[in-house]
């Protein structure tokens, strides 16, 4: 996963009305993912939930004056942790945050729908910022923010290329499978929100993904021809597969059980987990609950006395980049954001 720090002039307005939060299609009668139970028996304490407040306290006190956190991908990382504990634009003990967070997004679109910002970005940030503008307008109905979140997605339709995939520039070129997971997130965040997305789109988007697949490890690589596998692009490539109701359950259960022996990824041990923690939530069941109770013990171990996780993996993004990942593994069980709802 690449970055490129992008910082704006705050110009866009974003009006907030009130709307019905989106909802998932049901998961089909005949789709068996392992695992799964009728009810997640997994709930927030009241510790995870102190070191959770404390953590947006610590994140709102890092804003920046325009209303990011970094780049328009770390930004759109934090605004989602906001929004994952139920704080919405002019809405909680954060509204005021997250409404200037909403207007700095909208404001880093291009006349293309290009959601970098003028410092410019990638095609990872672009993704990542529609998908956090695809679940403010799933649960607003902000018409600003419908404008500038169909852009976006119109642009990500245009630079799908011939293999179903898209990589880190805004052009048909191509592919890998982090940048277009983060892709099918945005469009999948998209359909949920009643804006329109080609089925042909995200049908080829998932035979990529699906061409990652390593059958020998039960893992996802890189590219369809790239050596290895690894954890965080499997975990990425079972959430996806999940949201999309790909719901194969020989390749998702030999992924889990991938996972579950190679623990994590060092290298991009946020990225990850960001990942893991949704896919395992979708599968349920003991695998699930096993994952949540030693991320959530290992998190709260980790936390810094001011509210931040900081450490050497992937430090290069810094503590508001770890600490909205850890906010949003921390708080999957409340459900709030439609893209992660059963």
């Amino acid at each position: 996963m690449r970055t490129v720090l992008a910082s704006v002039l705050a110009v866009a307005a974003a009006g907030v009305f009130a709307a019905p939060a989106a909802t998932q299609p049901p998961r089909p009668d005949d789709a068996k993912p392992i695992g799964v139970v009728p009810k997640d028996n997994v709930k927030m304490d009241a510790s995870t939930k102190k070191a959770v407040d404390k953590a947006l306290r610590y994140l709102a006190d890092r804003q920046e004056a325009d209303g990011s956190w970094g780049n328009t991908a770390i930004t759109s990382f934090v605004l989602l942790a906001f929004m994952s504990n139920g704080h919405m634009p002019n809405q909680g003990d954060h509204g005021k945050a997250v409404a200037k967070c909403v207007r700095y997004l909208c404001s880093c679109a291009r006349d293309d729908g290009y959601v970098v910002g003028p410092r410019g970005g990638n095609m990872y940030c672009h993704g990542m910022a529609t998908l956090a503008l695809t679940q403010v307008y799933g649960t607003t109905g902000d018409e600003d923010v419908k404008k500038v979140t169909k852009r976006a997605i119109e642009l990500i339709i245009k630079t799908q290329n011939n293999e179903g995939g898209w990589r880190y520039d805004p052009a048909p070129t191509g592919a890998d499978i982090s940048v277009t997971i983060m892709q099918v997130m945005a469009l999948r965040g998209a359909k949920d929100a009643g804006i329109h997305v080609p089925d042909k789109v995200t049908d080829d988007a998932i035979k990529y993904v699906n061409k990652c697949f390593d059958r020998r490890t039960g893992g996802y690589r890189y590219q369809p021809y790239s050596a290895g596998a690894g954890y965080a692009r499997t975990a990425a490539g079972v959430c996806v597969l999940q949201l999309c109701g790909k719901y194969d359950a020989d390749d998702i259960r030999a992924a889990v059980e991938y996972m579950e022996k190679v623990s994590d990824d060092r290298g991009h041990y946020w990225y990850g987990h960001y990942y893991a923690a949704h896919a395992l939530n979708q599968v349920g069941g003991k695998v699930w609950e096993d994952y949540y109770k030693r991320m959530r013990d290992s998190l709260l171990r980790s936390q810094q006395g001011n509210g931040e996780w900081r450490d050497g993996r992937e430090g290069a993004y810094g503590p508001n980049y770890q600490t909205a990942i850890a906010v949003l593994i921390l708080s999957v069980p409340t459900h709030y954001l439609p893209i992660y709802q059963k």
